[in-house]
């Protein structure tokens, strides 16, 4: 499910980011004089980038329990296991080569709610994983309050994710999302009932889910797939192909590239993917 990233010198990337984000905080400091002390106590303060990531959820998800309190949690966790935070630059690099609107790492640590929600779930599917599931769901209401976004802790991420906008987006108990997908605002991975059990979607690397779909039941997404906007997915997709509508219907099959990282929304005859005359 996972990249194999064991020939991808992770710390090495960490470092370049964080001293990319560093600087970005240093300028921005400059720039405006309201934001220094915010960036102080954001970027500056925290040692590394998971640091200054543990100290952005802790600060927003913090109430009722204090920022500080929180802030000492996930980091005894980070410490126990490095690797919660270790998909976290492929995560963060994915915002900046997929959105043109965030020219700065800095931005996506401090304001893209989709990539913070998907480090509080990193600690979240941890928790869930060794059996503290009351701190696990804790974290998830945390999280979907403040982000709105819902994703269960036992939802299993792979890395290289973009949550663009993210607002609206859940998914389910049994998903799997595997590597370099992309998913937009109010998306739904759910079940199609009280069905128990593996119960959710599969969606395979490489896969672009327009704003606003449903796929829902135990059904997988080949990879390279494409989601039109709005459409309602209740069968199986096959590799590279693209569906749209409601039910949803194939469109056009047979992409050999990653649509996730293109971001192409639009029929080669112009269409967008929701406009599919249904």
């Amino acid at each position: 499910m996972h990249a194999d990233t064991s020939l991808i010198n992770v710390d090495f990337v960490d470092r370049q980011l964080w001293s990319r984000i560093l600087s970005e905080a240093e300028k921005a400091s400059v720039q405006d004089i309201f934001m220094a002390p915010i960036l102080m106590t954001c970027i500056k303060d925290a040692r590394d980038l998971p640091g200054a990531i543990i100290g952005r959820i802790a600060g927003l998800l913090s109430s009722p329990q204090p920022s500080a309190s929180l802030h000492t949690a996930l980091h005894a966790l980070l410490d126990e296991d490095t690797r919660i935070l270790s998909a976290a630059a492929f995560d963060l690099v994915a915002v900046l080569e997929r959105d043109p609107a965030t020219t700065r790492a800095l931005h996506v640590v401090l304001h893209a709610k989709g990539f913070l929600a998907l480090q509080t779930h990193r600690f979240a599917n941890a928790l869930w994983k060794s059996g503290r599931t009351e701190f696990a769901l804790y974290l998830q209401g945390c999280a979907s309050r403040v982000f709105q976004v819902d994703i269960h802790p036992a939802a299993r991420l792979g890395v290289g994710i973009f949550l663009d906008h993210a607002t609206g987006i859940v998914i389910g108990e049994t998903s799997i999302v595997e590597d370099n997908v992309s998913i937009l605002q109010n998306v739904t991975l759910g079940g199609t009932g009280k069905e128990t059990g593996e119960r959710h979607p599969k969606v395979r690397s490489g896969v672009l889910i327009g704003a606003g779909a449903s796929i829902l039941g135990k059904i997988e997404i080949g990879a390279n797939a494409r989601i039109g906007a709005g459409s309602v997915v209740l069968k199986p997709v096959t590799r590279g192909t693209t569906v749209a509508g409601v039910p949803a219907r194939v469109v056009r099959q047979d992409r050999s590239s990653e649509p996730s990282r293109t971001m192409d929304q639009v029929f080669d005859e112009g269409k967008p993917l929701y406009d599919v005359g249904l």
